[in-house]
């Protein structure tokens, strides 16, 4: 790209950067500093803004970034984190939302810890919530690294060093100063961006397909080098056993993590009842799906337009195919139309991490605060001193994000996603699961539960070739490769559940059916919900 080209783009972004930032500098003048007004905007918002900030929350970069890229490389086998991320909500619309909203107040540990002891959940609770955020972060972090890196013409680790640490400073400013109210609008100023640069990008590839998705999908798999097989499964995930687990994993993982990701959970907290909670999700699914649809047009117009060969010069996970077909569409990158429109969709993708990093460190600092910190002192903080330690968590967990980041720049961040959502399906949904539904469940049911599935998944993830043993490791230079999954999903998932089962019936302690009467009809009909 030319110099002008770049600076367009430099502008788009600071111009986004700027109404962001404008967003939370209004807000942090209108707030009062309650715990309530800092973790959920005072319940304020109607379904339809809460939907939009949902769908904001939950389509990330790697939606944008990842997944359009993994099609574009491997075809049909990229499809699979599109139909996942969908097929979620489904779990979510049915089992969660409602119930959710009405037994909580702030974060999981509270649906948690109102029929157990609470120091003990909350804190395991808590530790498992920053562990799937930090994870989530990562992806994001990648994400910009690559993104900005491609804009710069500059795909070097100076480059994308300066951008991860750029980005986890912004997303401590959104936190510290407009909680979630702040982050709400951002997220829908996103979503709505998001929404459009998606729309307009999938009708400029039909229109050169004339309309004819099946010339598309032709065209891309004759421009992929792999004939037929890529549009059938088993490029990526079928070319022996372990491969094909793999897969059976990784659908395991993102159609059941959503139902335990953080900052989507909290985000039912928002709305004032369990009946706006439940539409909000209504209005999430409506753009969610269509979102997801386009990004399959996405994925193999990039294959077709651009080909495989130059994404993967660009960006060996496929991170950049959907602003290099931005590109292509406007007329190819040494155009005017070319660099318009890539630097429009750059500062869409670039809006996108953002506004998703700053609602996940929301919920992460709001696990810190309100239920380890809040544990640790043994008693309830006060209010004002648990919002001032959320803010001070923010900035810690930025760091290690932004660390981590930095060593995971090459991997795809829509696999980087699985991974959370991995741990989040392994840690968060049996302990959420057995508390709504199961009678006889314990304290020592929960806790083992959590770590039950957090510790697997976490040390099956280290044992990974994701971090050690092959070219596309972390560590390719060493190898402690004993675990030859990428997503521990198969195994932790099970594992979790079966913990939660094995510590309620070793444990002495007799299940309180008052507690347990209380929580199912509050979280039934709402009645004594906050």
């Amino acid at each position: 790209m030319t110099t002008e080209h770049q600076t367009l783009a430099l502008i788009l972004f600071s111009l986004f950067i700027a109404v962001t930032l404008g967003i939370t500098t209004w807000v942090s003048r209108n707030r009062h500093g309650s715990a309530e007004e800092f973790y959920v905007g005072g319940r304020l918002f109607s379904p339809m803004e809460n939907g939009f900030a949902i769908a904001g929350d939950y389509m990330s970069a790697a939606s944008f970034l990842g997944i359009s890229g993994l099609i574009a490389l491997f075809g049909y086998d990229g499809l699979l984190y599109s139909v996942g991320f969908l097929v979620a909500w489904l779990l979510v619309l049915f089992l969660v939302a409602e119930l959710v909203r009405n037994c909580g107040r702030f974060t999981l540990a509270d649906v948690v810890a109102a029929r157990m002891s609470e120091r003990p959940v909350r804190i395991a609770a808590g530790a498992s919530s920053v562990t799937v955020s930090v994870l989530y972060l990562v992806a994001q972090m990648v994400g910009a690294g690559s993104l900005v890196g491609l804009l710069l013409g500059d795909s070097g680790t100076a480059a994308r060093t300066l951008t991860v640490i750029g980005v986890g400073a912004l997303m401590v400013v959104y936190v510290s100063f407009g909680g979630m109210r702040a982050t709400t609008w951002i997220q829908i100023v996103k979503a709505v961006l998001l929404m459009g640069g998606a729309v307009t990008l999938t009708v400029l590839v039909l229109l050169r397909f004339h309309g004819d998705f099946g010339q598309l999908l032709t065209s891309a798999a004759e421009r992929s080098g792999h004939g037929r097989r890529f549009l059938s499964p088993g490029l990526k995930y079928g070319a022996d056993w372990t491969s094909r687990f793999d897969f059976m994993s990784l659908g395991l993982a993102l159609v059941l993590g959503t139902a335990g990701l953080p900052h989507i959970l909290s985000r039912f907290y928002t709305v004032p009842t369990a009946r706006a909670a439940r539409r909000s999700v209504v209005w999430a699914i409506a753009l969610i799906g269509g979102f997801y649809l386009m990004t399959i047009v996405l994925g193999f117009g990039a294959a077709a337009l651009v080909g495989p060969d130059e994404v993967r010069a660009s960006n060996a996970s496929g991170n950049t195919a959907v602003p290099l077909l931005a590109a292509f569409l406007g007329g190819g990158a040494e155009s005017t139309g070319g660099a318009v429109l890539f630097a429009i969709v750059a500062a869409i993708a670039f809006a996108t991490i953002l506004a998703v990093v700053a609602g996940i460190t929301l919920a992460s600092s709001a696990s810190v605060a309100h239920d380890l910190y809040a544990s640790l002192k043994r008693r309830h903080a006060r209010q004002r001193s648990e919002v001032a330690v959320a803010r001070v968590a923010a900035v810690g967990i930025g760091a290690v994000a932004i660390a981590l980041g930095l060593l995971a720049q090459d991997l795809n961040v829509a696999f980087l996603v699985g991974l959370a959502f991995a741990v989040a399906a392994s840690a968060n949904l049996p302990v959420l699961l057995y508390s709504l539904f199961w009678r006889a469940f314990t304290t020592r049911g929960a806790v083992w539960s959590v770590y039950g599935g957090l510790v697997p998944a976490v040390v099956l993830v280290l044992l990974s070739p994701v971090v050690s043993g092959s070219p596309e490791s972390l560590f390719p230079g060493v190898s402690f490769q004993f675990f030859p999954l990428q997503n521990p999903g198969l195994v932790s998932i099970p594992l979790g559940f079966l913990a939660g089962w094995m510590g309620t019936v070793t444990s002495a302690e007799e299940p309180d059916e008052t507690k347990y009467a209380e929580t199912e009809v509050r979280a039934l009909t709402g009645a004594g919900a906050v």
